[in-house]
């Protein structure tokens, strides 16, 4: 029997989702559609605007993304420390860029005067709008419903745009959440759109090796001796393609830390090479379910950017993602149905070793 959305989300347990969102009858509403003959790519651009509007507001940050041309995934990490730490007034402020206020909240803005019983009402007001600004929910209401109506005034037409509700998974273990960002950005090598990762267009793995790429080279710009040459010099292309437009892939994303020892609201459990290094190597493995792969003969991501890596060894077993209500090692699913109050979940079992033993 289906379940409300709040019995499978349960901060308690884990501030990890991965959700996905996919086209009504996985039709190709933002790719190129075979049936029709049009492109509607563009729309990709539309979900990267989006996740930035709202990565301005809710407390929610993006961990790994891929928006492909039927649908997209999403890994989340949801703050509700950050929530709590806000002010009445910037509660009040962030959800105003999204919607408009009630009377008694523009009043509150303005710094009327109010009674104790608008007071109170007020108050009540405050603290459903502090509880939605880290709702997995209401996130993903505010980037579905704004995209299919976007898509329907530009096709003038009316109806569903997507196939249903997003579907969620809470990722219980640092294990299922390196595995499950990694299925993620790989979906393009898996569908057989690219080779590499860093062709991968809209996904976290093209933005965060873009931003290592941006980094060094004004790093060794700047050391030079000669600054005003650095300074005046243009930054070689990182790709080939010119037409890419950078802007597009500016995403804040959840940071990473250096061990998994680290806290979640201070970044992924793992250092940015490490990941790098885990989905180049990931992306080289043939899985059963899927025709598609990295060329084995690929050189190392990181002597293909430049880079001299520490020797990383890492096992990791290639998951489809795409079933289940949770990820995690089979005792944090054990221990996820019993906070649930189930005699069990449906979700992905990993037996994945962890990182430095730790």
């Amino acid at each position: 029997m289906p379940m409300a959305r709040n019995r499978y989300v349960s901060l308690d347990a884990t501030p990890y989702y991965h959700c996905i969102g996919r086209c009504v009858r996985r039709a190709f509403l933002w790719g190129k559609d075979d049936f029709s003959g049009r492109d509607f790519s563009h729309r990709k651009a539309w979900v990267i605007e989006r996740l930035r509007e709202l990565s301005e507001v809710f407390s929610i940050s993006i961990c790994a993304y891929a928006i492909m041309s039927n649908h997209y995934h999403l890994v989340l990490h949801v703050d509700r420390e950050r929530t709590a730490a806000m002010s009445d007034a910037e509660v009040v402020e962030r959800w105003q860029r999204l919607f408009s206020l009630p009377l008694l909240l523009q009043n509150f803005l303005k710094g009327d005067a109010q009674d104790a019983a608008t007071r109170r009402v007020v108050d009540s007001l405050i603290l459903e709008l502090r509880s939605r600004l880290h709702d997995l929910s209401w996130y993903m209401r505010c980037l579905n419903e704004s995209i299919a109506r976007r898509a329907n005034a530009e096709d003038d037409c009316t109806g569903r745009f997507w196939e249903g509700r997003f579907k969620s998974q809470a990722i219980l273990d640092e294990a299922g959440l390196l595995a499950c960002c990694a299925y993620v950005d790989l979906n393009p090598i898996r569908a057989g759109m690219v080779d590499l990762p860093e062709q991968a267009e809209y996904t976290s793995i093209q933005q965060r090796i873009r931003s290592v790429q941006v980094a060094e080279a004004t790093e060794q710009r700047m050391s030079s001796s000669d600054t005003k040459m650095a300074t005046n010099t243009k930054l070689q292309p990182i790709f080939d393609d010119t037409n890419i437009n950078i802007a597009e892939f500016t995403l804040p994303l959840h940071p990473f830390g250096n061990s998994l020892s680290v806290a979640p609201a201070q970044g992924l459990p793992c250092s940015l090479q490490e990941y790098v290094e885990l989905v180049d190597w990931a992306a080289r493995i043939v899985r059963s379910d899927k025709s598609y792969a990295m060329p084995g003969n690929t050189p190392p991501i990181l002597t293909r950017l430049g880079f001299t890596p520490e020797q990383f060894q890492q096992s990791m077993q290639s998951k489809a993602m795409s079933r289940g209500s949770a990820i995690g090692q089979i005792e944090r699913l054990k221990a996820y149905a019993a906070h649930l109050q189930k005699r069990c979940v449906m979700g992905v079992g990993l037996k994945v070793p962890i990182l430095n033993g730790v």
